[in-house]
C-alpha cells in the first residue's frame, strides 16, 4: 500500500502494518527508510537484511519516542550537550543494559514528532536504516521508490523529494568519550 503522510489514516496504517511484523518504507527528519519493531518474535531485522542486501554483522540504528528511553537501553551516561540535540538527527551508540544481546546499539529520537507517535503507538523502537539496497545511494525521489520497493515493503509513505538530505550524524559513546562515526545533519 501507498500512501501520503499527510493521509489522514497514515499513522494508522503505519502501526497496523509493523505491529503484524511488516517491513514499511517511511519519511524521516532526515532520509527515506526502511523501518520494522524491534521485536525478536518477528524477525524484522532479517526481513530488512533480505530486501537491502546488508550483511548480518552490521546492526541497525533504533529509533525511540522520547529522548528519555534511551535510558531503558543502557546505563551509560550521555552527556546535555549530546541530549540537546534530540529529537533531532543525531544516532547515539552505546553500552547496552542487557548484556545477553550485543553490546552496543544506536539509538536515535528523530525530530519528526509524525514518525515519533507510530514509535510510540507501537509501543517497540524502530529499526532504521536507509532507503537503497546496500552499497547503492540512497533513493531520495518519489517514483524511484515505488519504482524500486513497492514489491517488497507492506506500505510506503511517501512525503515529497528528499534531495541532497544529509543521514544523521553518528557518534559513539563509551566510557565518558565522544567519538564521530559519520558526519552528517548535525555539526558535533
Amino acid at each position: 500500500m501507498i500512501c501520503r503522510k499527510s493521509d489522514k489514516n497514515s499513522i494508522k496504517l503505519c502501526v497496523d502494518s509493523l505491529l503484524k511484523g511488516n517491513v514499511v518504507i517511511l519519511p524521516t527528519d532526515t532520509v527515506y527508510g526502511f523501518s520494522a519493531i524491534v521485536d525478536e518474535k518477528y524477525n524484522c531485522d532479517a526481513k530488512i537484511r533480505k530486501i537491502k542486501g546488508r550483511e548480518e554483522s552490521k546492526p541497525f540504528i533504533q529509533l525511540i519516542s522520547r529522548p528519555k528511553d534511551i535510558f531503558l537501553y543502557t546505563d551509560d551516561k550521555i552527556p546535555r550537550k549530546i541530549l540537546k540535540y534530540w529529537p533531532g538527527p543525531l544516532t547515539i551508540i552505546v553500552n547496552n543494559k542487557n548484556k545477553s544481546c550485543q553490546s552496543t546499539t544506536a539509538f536515535r529520537c528523530p525530530g519528526d514528532k509524525w514518525l515519533r507517535k507510530i514509535i510510540k503507538k507501537c509501543g517497540y523502537p524502530l529499526y532504521s536504516t536507509s532507503l537503497n539496497r546496500s552499497g547503492q545511494k540512497i533513493l531520495d525521489s518519489e517514483n524511484q521508490i515505488i519504482e524500486e520497493f513497492s514489491n517488497e515493503a507492506d506500505v510506503i509513505v511517501l512525503d515529497g523529494e528528499k534531495k541532497e538530505a544529509l543521514p544523521s550524524t553518528i557518534i559513539k559513546i563509551i566510557d565518558d568519550k565522544i567519538e564521530v562515526i559519520r558526519k552528517g545533519a548535525v555539526e558535533i
